[in-house]
């Protein structure tokens, strides 16, 4: 499910400038009990770069913080609209408090990102086709071979602490995206976080992600959206049940937020419900990515 009107963020939205954005991060810093100043872009270094997979090369970018050290990596899958300026910021603010994260453009086998331009309207059909015509072409076997590569090129940079177990995160349809990266690689990924990951979480076919969870070895943290629960309100028990069933430690909320909730600069955005979900992910990352 994705909202009617998305907006690509700090790409075209003119209610979320870079100044307000900022706002937003000193706001969260004072919320989450840390320093400023771990905010600031020039404590991050940030590269664009290239991973060869399978099927080609994937546009990415990499965020890591200045200095020498050695950090947990973190692979974070964007939504259905891939990657674009407002994810940058976003994942900027997560490598400040001490995390080695890597941003793909999932669309590679199709365009190099951004994937569109200006705002996004899913009532016309033309765009909302072109957007799920990239995603079809991304195969089950295509998105596990894409994330073994990326924490492989992850495992390879020197700020990696290869020692630390690794996180992944998705925000619509890479909650779906972030379960299969769990599963491929059960060993490495630690942590798994989704947000408005929507009911492709628990579907009816044999790939469904929830099927997948006795395959991994992760904590999992699952933020569901109330009108995603309230279209499909059995996918929160399905979780619930096949997390117990699998023995892994897993919390699964709906939220008071529509879907698209934790993004800034969307029509459905909420500070205040993007912050509990961020607090609860930054807590989980803490404790299991060690």
């Amino acid at each position: 499910m994705c909202d009617d009107l998305i907006h690509q963020g700090l790409v075209a939205e003119s209610n979320v400038s870079r100044r307000s954005f900022g706002v937003i991060l000193a706001t969260a810093a004072g919320s989450l009990a840390l320093p400023q100043a771990a905010f600031a872009t020039g404590s991050v270094v940030e590269r664009d770069v290239e991973i060869k997979t399978h099927d080609g090369l994937c546009d990415a970018v990499l965020f890591h913080p200045a200095g020498e050290g050695h950090w947990p990596a973190v692979l974070m899958w964007p939504d259905i609209l891939g990657l674009r300026p407002v994810f940058r910021d976003m994942w900027r603010r997560l490598a400040a408090q001490g995390y080695v994260v890597l941003v793909p453009n999932p669309f590679y086998r199709s365009k190099r990102a951004p994937i569109v331009d200006g705002p996004f309207d899913f009532n016309n059909a033309q765009q909302r086709n072109l957007v799920f015509g990239y995603r079809a072409a991304m195969t089950d076997s295509g998105v596990d071979g894409d994330a073994v590569a990326m924490l492989s090129f992850l495992d390879n940079e020197p700020a990696t602490n290869k020692a630390a177990r690794a996180g992944v995160l998705g925000y619509c349809m890479g909650g779906a995206l972030s379960f299969r990266t769990a599963a491929a690689l059960p060993a490495r990924i630690g942590a798994v976080g989704s947000f408005h990951g929507g009911n492709g979480l628990v579907t009816k076919d044999a790939d469904s992600p929830h099927l997948l969870i006795d395959k991994t070895q992760a904590a999992f943290l699952v933020c569901q959206a109330r009108n995603d629960d309230t279209q499909q309100p059995e996918t929160k028990d399905v979780l619930k049940r096949a997390f117990a069933a699998a023995k892994r430690p897993a919390t699964v909320e709906v939220f008071p937020a529509d879907h698209g909730w934790c993004v800034p600069g969307g029509q459905t955005y909420d500070d205040t419900q993007a912050e509990r979900a961020w607090s609860a992910l930054t807590a989980m990352f803490r404790s299991v990515l060690v």
